[in-house]
């Protein structure tokens, strides 16, 4: 039996004389997530990714990883046939017959694709699911409410027979759309951050503040198995790990404590933009939510990301809390995010935080910094750790 994978494209087919650059990103991408599970033959044909299995291959590891991977709206483990009506008919009770007669009802949904093919889609469902009755009498035929449905496809090459349609992850391939540089910390925001960016076809470099000895290295690890996780959606990462106690004990000798916060983040912001410039990033992306912190206000934000020299993305920032956490289950990082384990965000944080910063007043406090020395040691220092 032809058994094989089809992988629906989402947004690739809106695009126009760009279309095959984004197909060719999404192919090489595919490839990479199923080489794991064996051999397979990749193409794409009519907005469709064929995987097709060479030899002895983990279909079902291959399904699962496929879920995951920006650019396919949906998923569907079919068979393959030749385009006639009675083996696709033969194929349909071949490859779905447990499936149809251990179902309460079933119906069978007909696409056709090659114009040439003598049936219409509405003759060779009405012909296929009339066999497929009186070969499981004891399911019956249920066209509106159905518990199973019998998918048909007719297309260039063959016809295709499948079960349910499997949502994709959507999106755009990863790599279509650039580099950002994303904050990444210990805390459920960042992470969810991150994957909505990778979302939008971007390839992510995380970075990561650790305050040793004030943050543990358990801290720093919970950091370490969020980007791992991520990779099943974002692909490879490397967490570039930057030094940041001096910095904060710095600010904490010669700032106001009620400019901790902010001042701490705008270095985060000098030290991230230096790291992409090396890595020909775009742009920072942070999981900052409007109000939901002291420092996540209008005029906190705008005094934060004035040093940046990047566009700063705020993916969750409209979101509320149990939006984000429902997306930190649904990526599978919620449970390590809520690990009690403090990142350096929680390291001298102030009693009384201002909320609506004065740009003159911030500038100010950190000309009795050395920031460009600073700036300098922490990027210097950066440990790069792959997840």
């Amino acid at each position: 039996m032809n058994d094989m994978i089809l992988l629906k494209q989402g947004e690739i087919v809106l695009k126009g004389q760009n279309r095959r650059t984004f197909e060719a990103r999404l192919i090489r991408n595919v490839k990479n997530r199923l080489k794991p599970f064996g051999d397979f033959r990749i193409y794409a044909v009519q907005s469709t990714v064929y995987v097709e299995p060479q030899g002895d291959c983990d279909m079902d590891g291959a399904l699962e990883a496929a879920k995951t991977i920006f650019g396919i709206a949906s998923i569907s483990r079919a068979a393959a046939c030749e385009k006639d009506r009675d083996a696709i008919c033969e194929m349909a009770i071949k490859y779905l017959g447990p499936a149809i007669k251990s179902a309460a009802s079933f119906k069978v949904e007909s696409k056709r694709s090659d114009k040439s093919f003598p049936m219409t889609s509405i003759q060779l469902s009405q012909y296929v699911g009339g066999l497929l009755a009186e070969a499981f009498p004891e399911t019956p035929v249920n066209v509106r409410e159905p518990d199973f449905t019998v998918n048909l496809e007719v297309r260039d090459y063959a016809a295709y027979v499948h079960g349910p349609v499997i949502e994709g992850a959507g999106g755009m391939p990863v790599g279509a759309n650039g580099k950002v540089v994303s904050l990444l910390s210990g805390g459920i925001d960042s992470p969810v951050s991150t994957y909505m960016i990778a979302k939008r076809g971007v390839s992510v470099i995380p970075v990561h503040f650790f305050s040793f000895p004030y943050t543990s290295e358990q801290a720093k690890q919970k950091v370490i198995d969020l980007a791992g996780i991520l990779t099943d959606w974002c692909g490879p990462l490397r967490v570039e790990v930057v030094p940041f106690t001096h910095i904060q004990e710095e600010i904490r000798r010669c700032c106001p404590e009620e400019y901790f916060t902010v001042i701490m983040r705008r270095f985060m912001m000098r030290i991230a933009a230096r790291i992409a410039a090396d890595n020909g990033c775009k742009a920072l992306v942070t999981g900052e939510n409007l109000g939901q912190v002291a420092s996540q206000t209008l005029e906190a934000m705008a005094v934060t990301e004035e040093c940046a020299g990047l566009p700063v993305l705020r993916p969750v920032i409209a979101l509320d809390k149990k939006e984000i956490v429902e997306l930190a289950r649904r990526i599978g990082t919620f449970e390590t995010s809520i690990l009690p384990y403090e990142d350096c965000c929680t390291v001298f944080t102030p009693r009384h935080p201002r909320t609506r910063p004065r740009l003159d007043e911030v500038r100010e406090a950190e000309a009795n910094m050395d920031v460009d020395g600073l700036v300098n040691e922490a990027v210097l220092g950066t440990e790069r750790v792959e997840a």
